[in-house]
């Protein structure tokens, strides 16, 4: 059974104005599974998120804020921006140093669970030569 909406007045929680919960986000709070009314008036909202996106708070709407922190790079020790809060200890690169760093390490093949197998096993995972080959099929072992 599903109650028929309506608009209803509610009290902001910051200005303490009135503003309108029309039926239509009535409805959408409800397709949403929203437990709560909103609190805020659009104003209000509006003025959240600003602020929040100015003090580096956590990203607001899609990631407008981000950490950027200006650091020297610990392989050509040119200054340097990165979107994240270096770790004591931990070497940081600039854009170029990490790209080169990423083509190297990406030249070099991970060994695969085979290989990795086969060598503690002491195996020896080439193909057989087409002369081994013929030379099994002609001397089969009983």
């Amino acid at each position: 059974m599903q109650s028929e909406f309506v608009d209803r007045l509610l009290t902001c929680v910051d200005c303490h104005g009135q503003f309108v919960f029309t039926a239509g986000e009535q409805i959408f709070f409800l397709d949403k599974q929203f437990k709560n009314d909103p609190k805020r008036c659009k104003p209000c909202k509006c003025k959240r998120a600003t602020l929040g996106a100015r003090a580096g708070e956590a990203p607001v709407a899609a990631g407008i804020a981000r950490t950027e922190t200006r650091t020297e790079c610990s392989e050509c020790h040119i200054e340097t921006t990165v979107p994240f809060k270096p770790t004591q200890g931990r070497p940081v690169l600039c854009r170029q140093c990490f790209q080169t760093k990423r083509a190297q390490a990406g030249d070099a093949a991970p060994p695969t669970a085979a290989e990795i197998i086969a060598a503690t096993a002491g195996l020896d995972l080439q193909p057989p030569s087409v002369d081994a080959v013929n030379a099994a099929l002609q001397h089969p072992q009983a």
